[in-house]
This record gives structure tokens, sequence and C-alpha cells, in this order.
């Protein structure tokens, strides 16, 4: 019987990381292939591209405000269960989606894609992390994690390439597929973990979500409004929800995220270094391509191309970071690593608006090895001494730790590019210039951000490393 139960295991060690990856690679390709679509779609629909961002803005809030109700229904419920039901919705999203007949329907469709997607990766990470010994995680963590890298370089692509040879209704038909492989594989594998102490903070939940719900908003109308005041008074209001959480949290026996999860160092130093990082490196999938087609006056598809050698190099850095982190550790490895990241966003400044555009192709290929190899420490860092009570919790919060870290890199990203667009004699009226003196910026800030991987000690992470 114990034997049985050994190969069971074994068995499910094997695929719930291919599990997690495509439910991963479905949400993150699905977040940047609409990007690409919006004017074909809008189109088609009869409405203002200005007007489709409702669709994009819909689907981000939904993730901010059911992120972090994802660790308390895998407790209640068992991961299985919420996974499955994820995965069920965010299908059924995306085929109404493609079934649209106008943006309200469009919207509607996109709210019950964002319900799954904001509970697909929270809870199958969860399992992941259940599932495997410390040691195990990070090479189960290593192989699933690689989706959230490739899918926004491969989603401008594939989504050019959908609009231009089939339909713009063929960037939502295209999660169907990967969603029932991921439910038949999830009946079969995927673990049912439940907590047997359940009591949820609903007061907590609220303030939380709140929260997440205004700084999502304004990070997103960061991007596309002219006017900052309304934008900084959502984002004061969401920095106030925050401290109103805080208040909250000190005096409830059980909240929602316990502020005892900082005190463990890893998962403060994790949370941290994630915001610090992302605010500089997010911005660059969407720079880039949007430099190549305004500056170069290239098209959707070749600006796609430039970029997607950043997806096959993340796979290199995937395989050597193992070896990496258990010879350098996590501290030396985040420190050096994010200063070479810094550098080479740094380096997307170099060539000029008269240099060819293959010139960003070595620079990007470079940047998507050393993005895998950082993304990868710090997730696994940030759970590294979690004890079993912190574990949902603790998950969640760093998944909307991440949704917010990205937001807030791609609108730091574009509020400096605006700043540098405005001043005509410093860019000497050309546009590429204004991107430039950005990548410089946001490649210095990154740089900086490696200052507070310092804070690790030299043995963390040491229960993490794997002995091949």
């Amino acid at each position: 019987m114990d034997e049985t139960k050994t190969q069971s295991l074994e068995v499910t060690k094997k695929v719930l990381p291919i599990i997690l990856a495509t439910s991963i690679f479905m949400q993150m390709l699905d977040s940047t292939i609409l990007n690409t679509s919006i004017t074909a779609i809008a189109k088609d629909l009869h409405e203002s591209p200005l007007e489709m961002q409702n669709a994009i803005i819909s689907y981000v809030l939904t993730l901010a405000l059911f992120m972090p109700v994802s660790g308390f229904l895998s407790d209640k419920f068992g991961t299985r269960k919420v996974f499955i039901a994820a995965l069920v919705l965010f299908s059924l999203g995306s085929l109404f989606c493609a079934l649209s007949q106008s943006l309200t329907h469009l919207v509607f469709a996109r709210v019950i894609q964002g319900i799954g997607g904001s509970l697909m990766t929270p809870v199958g990470k969860l399992a992941l992390i259940k599932t495997f010994p410390k040691r195990e995680l990070l090479k189960a963590m290593n192989f699933a994690i690689i989706p959230a890298l490739i899918g926004p370089v491969l989603g401008p692509l594939v989504g050019g390439y959908m609009v231009d040879y089939l339909s713009w209704h063929w960037i939502f038909l295209i999660n169907i597929p990967f969603g029932i492989i991921g439910i038949v594989l999830s009946l079969k594998y995927m673990p049912d973990y439940k907590s047997p102490i359940i009591d949820f903070d609903l007061k907590g939940f609220l303030i939380f979500a709140a929260a997440s719900l205004l700084l999502s908003i304004s990070l997103e109308l960061f991007g596309t409004t002219v006017r900052l005041t309304p934008v900084l008074m959502l984002l004061m209001s969401g920095l106030l929800m925050l401290y109103l959480y805080y208040r909250h949290a000190i005096s409830d026996n059980n909240p929602i995220f316990p502020l005892n999860l900082f005190q463990v160092r890893t998962f403060r130093v994790g949370i941290i270094g994630n915001l610090a990082t992302r605010l500089g490196y997010s911005s660059i999938p969407l720079l880039l391509p949007m430099m190549i087609q305004i500056a170069y006056g290239k098209s959707a598809v070749v600006s796609g191309w430039i970029v997607a050698p950043m997806a096959l190099t993340a796979i290199f850095g995937k395989s050597a970071v193992i070896k990496i982190l258990n010879t350098f550790g996590y501290r030396k490895t985040l420190m050096v690593n994010t200063f070479i990241i810094g550098i080479v966003i740094c380096a997307l400044a170099i060539p000029t608006i008269h240099t060819s555009i293959y010139w960003y192709i070595p620079i990007i290929c470079v940047l998507g090895f050393f993005n895998s190899i950082q993304f990868t420490s710090m997730n696994s860092i940030s759970i590294a001494d979690l004890r079993n009570y912190h574990t949902s919790s603790g998950n969640s919060l760093v998944s909307v730790n991440q949704q917010l870290a990205i937001g807030f890199g791609i609108a730091l990203g574009l509020l400096v590019l605006k700043i540098f667009q405005g001043d005509v004699k410093l860019i000497h009226n050309e546009i590429h210039n204004a991107f430039r003196y950005t990548f410089l910026i946001v490649g210095s800030l990154t740089i900086l951000s490696g200052l507070v991987f310092r804070r690790l000690h030299l043995k963390d992470g040491d229960n993490l490393k794997s002995s091949d």
C-alpha cells in the first residue's frame, strides 16, 4: 500500500508542474495577447479603440479583487476543486469573449476570465508548495515559472499573426484547448489540500480588496490619461486603505494576511525585492515593441519578432539557475543578477535611430537569460521559510504583490516616457531619444533595487538547495 502511495506521489510530482505551467501560460499569454488586437476588435464591435481599454481594465480589476481570497478558498474547499473551477471559469470566459457581440458582452466575459485567472496561478502554486519538500521545490517551481517569462513575449507576436491571418476571436479560443488539458490532468493528478482551521477575515478582505482595486485602477489610468490629479487621488486612496488594513491586522486575531508574515526575513526581502525589481523591468516588454513601432515605423509583427528571442534565452536561464543558486547562494545571486539586468536595460539606450533594429536582439537575448534567473530566485526565496500555517496566506500575498508590482512598473515606465516626450529640447524633437532616456532611468532603478537583497543572509535559501 505504501509503495502504491509512493508511486502515485512520484507521478503527481512529475505532472503537477506541467499543470501549473499550463495555467500560467494561459494567463500570461491572455494578459498580453489582447494588446495587439484592440484595434481589430474595436472595428468589428463598432467601438472606438479608446473605449476598448475597458476590456483590459475589467480583467485587471477582477484579478485584484479575487486574488487575495485564493488562499482561504483553497483551505476551505480544497486545492483540486478550486483549481478546476478556476480553469473552467477561465475557459468559459475565453469562449464568451470570442462570442461577444458588443463591448458590454466582452467586458462581462473578461470579468469571468478574471475570476478564473485570479485563482489559477496562486492555487496551483500553493499545491506545488505543499506537494514538494523544500529541497525539491526550487526545481519544480523553476519549470513552472517559465511561461510567466515567455507568455508576455509571445503574446504580442501570436496576437499579431492571429489578427492578420485569422480573426481576433482566435486570441481567446486558443485558451480553450489548454484549459481542457489542464482540467483533465487536474482531475487525475491535482492533490486536494485543505486546512482544518477555517476562519475567514471578511473585514480584512474587504479593506485589502478595496486597496488592491484602487491601486490597480490608478496604475491602469497612469498609461491612458493626461490628467494626473484624479489618478494620484486614487493612488493615495489605495495607500490609505493599505494603512487601514495594517491597523485592522494589528487588532484582529486571524487577519487574511497576518502581519507576522513580515517577521520572516526571507519573505519580507522577497516581497520588497520583487516589487523594487519589477519597478524597473516590468515596462520593458511594453516599451521596446512600442519604440520599434513608433520610432522605427515597423509593424507589430516585426516588433514581436525582435522581442521573441527573450523567450528562448529564458529557457536557457531556467536550465542554469539551480546550479547557480547551489554554487553562489541566494544573496550573491540576486544582488549580482539584479545589477546585470539593470546594466542590460541601460544598454537598450545605446542604439540610435540610425542603427539597425537588429542590434536589439543580442541585448534582448541577454536580458531574457538573466530575467529567468531573477524571477525563479525571487519567487522561491519568498516562500523558503514560511511555516505550514502561513503557506496559503503568504502565497496569496506574493501573487497579489507581483500583480501590483507589474502594474507599478508599467505605470512608472509610461510616466517617465511621457515626461521625456514633453521635453522637446532634451530629446531634440526625436521620439527615439525619449525611449532611450527612459531605458536609462528604469535600468538605473533596477540596479539600485539590488540593494534590497543585501538584507539576505549568506545561508538564506540553503533549505531549498537541491543535490542535483
